[in-house]
């Protein structure tokens, strides 16, 4: 083949490539633009709050606006040697461990209780996914008088029994598990979503050639239901792990931390020692801390479950 003859048959890729390169600035500008809102935003009130944030748990800015000079790791070695802090951070782990398991246990439940076909789904579905739609005030104060000793549901029941009043949310002992239950009602739904939905993408096929072999439906079950469960499961355990160490809402508002601080969470004593005590860097300082702890949990999560599906 001449030369000229290979001229005619191979493309010009040099004018391509040009043409391409000419082109690229428009689709980056576009796809800058498009990302910009979301970007300016993610700036504003994600990065620039963490990194002052950061700033602040190495000064001893108060909130009244006194202070603001910097101090180095004074208020994290502050923090590490407070006591009330580290019980805040127990309270916390504690009530994850008592919220987490029947969380799970109790979703599962229920979404296998409705996907076997009991009459009036619609109803049952709408029933144990309506209390995630409430408010947490809403739900605190409902659980507020239904726990109360002298007029609450529950003591008015027990009564009838002969069972003297409980002090629920009174009691030191009683007080936290009696947040988790009013917990456990309220957020549940969610969890019973997703296994409900992960059980409808089950094929049929599976259970039909299980019959045939002879299982039932306990062994059905086991062999085939929960293992399709395994990443729906492992996501639920995560994401729930993550909310309850985050609690805050239900506890201020139904124990206010009480009694003498035996339910007061982490978040809560973030929130009184920056806005109750003024002292914004060192709260400042106490939320990276308990950051880190949720880190470390993640972590741990994350490792347990890549080992399982290996």
């Amino acid at each position: 083949m001449t030369t000229a003859t290979a001229r005619n048959v191979l493309p010009d890729t040099g004018a391509t490539v040009k043409a391409t390169r000419r082109g690229k600035p428009r689709e980056n500008l576009a796809g800058w633009g498009f990302i910009a809102p979301f970007g300016i935003l993610f700036i504003l009130f994600m990065l620039v709050p963490v990194l002052w944030g950061i700033y602040l748990s190495f000064t001893n800015q108060s909130l009244t606006g006194a202070g603001g000079e910097l101090i180095g790791f004074s208020n994290y070695a502050e923090a590490l040697a407070d006591p009330d802090m580290w019980r805040s951070m127990l309270n916390t782990v504690w009530f994850t461990v008592l919220s987490t398991v029947p969380l799970v246990v109790i979703a599962l439940a229920l979404a296998l209780l409705v996907n076997t076909g009991l009459p009036g789904q619609w109803l049952w579905r709408l029933s144990f996914f309506m209390p995630y739609l409430l408010a947490s005030t809403v739900v605190s104060l409902i659980w507020v008088w239904l726990y109360n000793p002298q007029l609450g549901l529950f003591n008015t029941v027990l009564g009838w029994f002969g069972v003297d009043p409980i002090t629920w949310l009174q009691d030191p002992d009683l007080a936290m598990l009696s947040v988790v239950i009013t917990t456990v009602w309220w957020t549940i739904g969610f969890n019973f979503l997703l296994y409900l939905a992960a059980l409808q993408n089950i094929p049929d096929s599976q259970y039909e050639a299980a019959s045939l072999d002879g299982a039932g439906r306990w062994r059905s079950l086991f062999s085939i239901t929960i293992p399709q469960l395994g990443s729906t499961t492992v996501m639920v355990v995560i994401l729930q792990l993550l909310a309850s160490l985050k609690v805050f809402d239900q506890i201020y508002q139904m124990t206010g931390g009480g009694p003498a601080g035996t339910t007061r969470s982490a978040i809560q004593y973030i929130f009184e020692t920056g806005f109750t005590g003024f002292r914004f860097g060192y709260s400042s300082a106490i939320s990276y801390i308990f950051f880190v702890l949720i880190i470390v949990v993640s972590v741990i999560q994350f490792r347990i479950t890549a080992r399982r599906s290996a």
